[in-house]
Parts: C-alpha cells; structure tokens; sequence
C-alpha cells in the first residue's frame, strides 16, 4: 500500500500541482474581489480636478501673484549687521583684595561683546543703494548684505534717519535688479499688499494681506508717524523690507508690529497687526540723505495744534472732527507771514485731507523747504485758502500737540489766582503769557472730568480775555452752555470745550 501511494504520487505530482495552483488563484481573487468591495477607492494622480470660470478665475490671481512675487524677490536683500557693545564690569574684578579669594577667573570675562541683527532691505537703484529701517543697522560695526542669488557684499551706511526709522545703504555691484517705488498716498483700506522680508532668519519669504489702515499715528514708535497698517504676516527679520501693492510697486518699508508681548517692536510674534513706513516718506527722506547726507525738512512755524472732538468742531463751526486745529503760531514763521491765525482749523494740505495733527506734521516735514503749498482751512466756518512757503525746519522745532481728555462739563468746582511774577516763575511761563492760575479743582467737577489741572493757566474764556480773577469770575458766571476755555500748560496752549451734561 505504501508503494503505491508512492508510485500514484510520482505518477500524479503534475495533475496535483496544478490543481493545488488553480486552487490558490481562485481564492487570490476572491481576496482581491471582496477586497476592492470593502475598500476605499483612491483617486489617480491624474483625475481632473474643479473647473470653471471661477476656478480659472483664481487660477489667474494666483498667476498674478506669483508674476509679483518672480519680480520683487530678487530685489530684496538679507540685512546682518554686527555691533559692538562694551560690558559694564564690576569695580570689584580690580580690587587686589577681591583677586586674592577669586583670582583671575573674571578676568578672563571678555570686556567687549558682538551683538548680530538680522533684517531685509530693497534695492532702489541698479547701481546698489539699498533702503532698510535705521534700527536694523544702527550703531553696526559691519553690515553684511546677501542678494538672492547668495552673493555676499559688505555695506555701506550712506545715512540714516532715527526720526523716521529709514536708512540708505549702498554696496559695489552694477546692473542689479531693482524694485519700483510707487505712490503710498494712493493706497486704500483693503487693497491687496504682499509683504517681502527675511522673518526669523527665513530667506527670502513672501506673505500676502490687506490694508488694515493708513495714517496710524500716536504708537510711540517714531518722531514722526503716518504708518501704513496691514494685516500681512511680518515677523522680526522682515523689518527693512517691502510692502508692494498688486502692481509690483514698493509702497512701504516694513518697520514694526504690535506684538503678543503687547507692543510695537515687541518680543512676541505676529498678531494680524503690522506696520510700514509709507513710500512717499521714504522717497523724500531716501533722496534726502543721498544728496547731503542728512534730511531737510519743510517748517510751517505751527507751534502746537491740536486735534478736533466733537466738541471743538461744534465751537469752530466745522462739519467734522477732520483737521488739525492752530493752537500757536511762532511769530515770524511762515505760517504767520502767510497769514494763518489761533483757531484756524487746516482742512487740506495741497488739496489732500488732513486727517489729524499727526497727518498733517508728517505732511509737512515731508516737503522740502522752499517749496510754497497751499493750505485749505476754516476760520469762524468760512472756508478759505492760504499760501505758504516752507523754511527747512529747526533742529528745536516744536510743532506737537499732545492729546488730551475729552471735554465735557462746567466750569463750577474752579478756584484760580492772579498770576504773580512769582507764580509765573515757578510755572517757567514767560512774560507775555496773560491769564489766571489754577489753584484749586473738585476732582468730580466737570473741568477737572475735561482734563485740567491745578497749574494750569486759563487764558480765555468763549474768545473774551482773562487778565484777572475778577475777569475769569464774571466770564464763568456767564457760561451757562458749552464753554470755550484756551488754557496754557507749561508753555503750550490749547482749547478745551467744556459741556454741560456730559456729551461731547
């Protein structure tokens, strides 16, 4: 029987293996069968994707924006300056005594150390000046410029300009590529911007917004504020770089954020909120400095202006809260021998609104002195315009205007006193200021809920002098409504609308 077996196995091996192999394939394709049922089933790579006049539609922005991004790029440059800061060492690491416990282990602590920075600048010119923001190379020792195509060149500071954050370098290279300035005045609240700068070190990076705002102001960044606002992603390393409009046109030089840390300029990351200097300013500061080497700056001769509430637009007739209102005007200046008076209300500067105080001084220096413009005001409501011609501006010019509480209430809780030679010294007020002090104020009165203070002079009130306490007494006693106040603090003089029952 065990021979047999043997034998039909050796007889029958093929017809076995065959039929083992048909087996084994019908139960493969069973798996495959029910496999592909139960499955997902997996696109190819090839399957066409959404269509439409929609869809092309984006498919050509998106072929727009990457026309810019090809023509920018090679236009904006890696920033890494290399300052030296010199180490405050304790007396003590020269005191013998101190040596004989420690020896010379803090001796070996260096006495100078080398700080980098990095930021993005924009070549303007083929022969290579390069604008950036003054803080990104101020007070470096070396500047190292990279290009896109990695050439290294070693930079040169043509001149800066801390009041606006702008700076102009220059390198040796010809026939580089370059990117246009444009004009940021024409600008507007949600125009597409795309962002180009070096964030974090990271090359050559490209992110895409709109505009948030423009004339921003009051931030405490610089001397002089007229920022555009964008929602743009930039990061610390994109300071120094370009802000260009759907053009291809450098509209802004990247400066600041509003950081998570809870400032501009601060250590925390992007938070939607960011900052560029406008073209326009850079233009005229850019051209500055290479020409002389400094920045000339048009003077109105403005002493103090001030912007408008409610209130203070009721008091001077004007529709709105737009302008800056003329507080003092330095005699002699060119604001004065134009003609422009105390409680002028400067509507438009060569035929372009005035927004605020802050608008029109960053307008102002923002021109070069020489240059004769015209200012659109209202005096008492009447429309008028004056022609001014600009001197370059004092290195001590004072033209500012703080901002100030708003003004409601009456002029009840108020004491005042003359203003002797002796207060009037202790106050710093020269001679020719005229008015009553502020000695005392019930901090729930009205006045004090408008912002004055004990210390302050009122100079008028409703336009009618005050010379004397008998003065102030009988014109309060008069002002039953809103009440006009000019007060002079320190030296700087302002109005103040005062309304009863609170409004503004």
């Amino acid at each position: 029987m065990q021979k047999l077996s043997k034998q039909f196995l050796r007889e029958n091996f093929l017809g076995l293996s065959l039929t083992l192999i048909g087996v084994l394939c019908l139960v493969l394709a069973a798996m495959v069968y029910w496999g592909g049922q139960h499955s997902p089933r997996f696109a190819s790579a090839e399957t066409a994707g959404l269509d439409g006049p929609d869809i092309e539609a984006l498919e050509s922005q998106n072929k727009a924006y990457e026309r810019i991004a090809q023509a920018v790029t090679p236009a904006i440059v890696n920033i890494q300056s290399t300052k030296v800061v010199k180490v405050q060492q304790s007396p003590f690491f020269n005191d013998p005594f101190f040596r004989q416990f420690f020896g010379d282990m803090f001796g070996q602590i260096p006495r100078e150390q080398r700080e980098h920075a990095l930021g993005s600048g924009v070549i303007v010119s083929p022969d290579g000046y390069i604008v950036t923001n003054n803080h990104v190379i101020a007070r470096a020792s070396d500047i190292q410029i990279m290009l896109t195509d990695k050439r290294t060149f070693k930079g040169k500071v043509v001149g800066a300009d801390p009041q606006t954050d702008v700076a102009v370098l220059k390198i040796q290279a010809k026939d580089l590529p370059t990117a246009p300035l444009g004009n940021s005045s024409t600008l507007r609240v949600g125009d597409t911007v795309m962002a180009f700068g070096n964030p974090f070190g990271l090359n050559f990076t490209v992110t895409r917004g709109s505009v948030s705002a423009v004339g921003r102001s009051g931030l405490g960044i610089e001397a002089f504020e007229d920022f555009i606002q964008t929602d743009a992603a930039i990061n610390h390393g994109n300071s120094g770089g370009a802000l260009v409009n759907v053009r291809g046109q450098v509209v802004g030089i990247n400066v600041a954020i509003l950081s998570s840390s809870g400032g501009p300029m601060g250590e925390g990351g992007w938070t939607g909120v960011g900052f560029a200097i406008p073209s326009n300013i850079v233009q005229h500061v850019m051209a500055s400095l290479i020409k002389t080497g400094k920045v000339e700056r048009g003077y109105l001769g403005v002493t103090t202006l001030e912007d408008l509430t409610p209130a203070l637009a009721r008091q001077f007739h004007v529709p709105d809260v737009s302008g800056a209102l003329v507080n003092n005007v330095e005699p002699g200046s060119p604001a004065d021998k134009a003609g422009l008076k105390q409680g002028d209300v400067i509507r438009t500067f060569e035929g372009q609104t005035v927004n605020s105080r802050a608008h029109l001084q960053s307008t102002v220096v923002n021109k070069s002195p020489g240059m004769t413009v015209t200012l659109g005001l209202l005096r008492d409501g009447k429309p008028m315009d004056l022609k001014v011609t600009l001197t370059e501006r004092p290195s001590n010019a004072g033209e500012r205007g703080g901002a100030r509480p708003h003004s409601e209430g009456t002029l009840r809780g108020v004491s005042v006193q003359e203003l002797t030679p002796e207060v009037r010294e202790q106050l710093g007020l020269p001679s020719h200021i005229q008015g009553v002090v502020i000695t005392e104020m019930d901090p729930d009165s009205p006045a004090a809920e408008a912002g004055l203070q004990p210390g302050d002079v009122v100079q008028s009130i409703n336009r009618r002098p005050v010379n004397s306490v008998s003065d102030f007494n009988s014109l309060a006693a008069e002002a039953r409504g809103e009440t006009l106040l000019r007060i002079n603090r320190g030296g700087n003089a302002w109005f103040v609308a005062v309304t009863p029952g609170g409004e503004e």
